[in-house]
């Protein structure tokens, strides 16, 4: 055997070593107190497209509130085959992505081309800002009450959250800056061609979010495990359904952006 071969296979030896202890992390963590109650939505985490367990996190939040349009909503999609929609996309719904990063564009195009021959995915590839957010949405001919509304941006996402308001999802999904604990109002100050640098500036506290998720009608219903993002629904469609109380010393979730590296079977492709 070449040295090279030896050392891919040493690599693929230690890789299942790392995604069992992420796997044993998890089974040991859900044990905790907090995950045993019926109603959090963290107990249904899975991978299928998403960077974390959003994807069963998603399902599971409309299999209690049920789908209307089974539209979304995403901004920042990446290469398409990583993302919060991508999953909805191959289970038949249809949406619309916007998309600024030309060669996260140029990967779309690739890896989504029939789902674009087809219509059921429009792409935008343009900035999203709080000024434009709203005519973009507008030319995806997008209903009034779309089901979901996912933003990821790494920057202006409250701003681009707080800026739409002739739309009103049914869910939200918004990235959230964990670095801040629950009990801390913080957000990132709004430029429109922000980009993120690395760093831990970017985004909004969970509170900040919790609070703005409020004054336009909406619950905290729960965050992802790995401190990345949180999840709202609508008021008027909570009922008894979510893990109360809706605050953020409830939901907040810990930085473990390490659970991102956790595989989930073989390399994604949308066909």
């Amino acid at each position: 055997m070449s040295l090279r071969a030896r050392i891919r296979e040493m690599h693929a030896v230690f890789e299942g070593m790392f995604q069992l202890q992420l796997d044993h992390f998890i089974h040991e963590l859900l044990k905790e107190p907090k995950y045993q109650e019926a109603k959090r939505l963290s107990r249904f985490e899975h991978k299928v497209f998403s960077q974390g367990g959003e994807d069963g996190i998603i399902a599971e939040i409309f299999r209690r509130i049920g789908t209307e349009s089974k539209v979304f909503v995403e901004c920042a999609p990446g290469d398409g085959l990583e993302n919060n929609t991508a999953y909805l996309l191959v289970q038949g719904w249809k949406g619309l992505w916007i998309e600024a990063d030309p060669r996260q564009v140029r990967a779309i195009r690739a890896n989504c081309a029939r789902q674009l021959d087809t219509g059921s995915l429009v792409l935008q590839p343009e900035l999203a800002t709080a000024e434009n957010i709203e005519s973009i949405i507008a030319r995806g001919a997008i209903p009034a009450e779309f089901d979901l509304l996912s933003i990821d941006i790494d920057g202006n996402d409250y701003w681009l959250w707080e800026a739409i308001r002739r739309y009103r999802p049914r869910a939200v999904v918004i990235e959230y800056n964990a670095t801040f604990p629950p009990d801390c109002r913080w957000v990132f100050p709004y430029l429109p061609q922000a980009r993120w640098g690395g760093t831990s500036h970017f985004g909004a506290s969970l509170a900040s979010l919790e609070s703005l998720g409020a004054e336009k009608g909406y619950a905290l219903v729960g965050c992802s495990l790995e401190g990345t993002n949180a999840f709202f629904v609508r008021h008027d469609l909570v009922q008894s359904r979510f893990c109360e109380p809706f605050i953020a010393e409830n939901h907040y979730e810990p930085p473990r952006y390490y659970l991102t590296a956790r595989r989930a079977g073989h390399r994604r492709s949308l066909g």
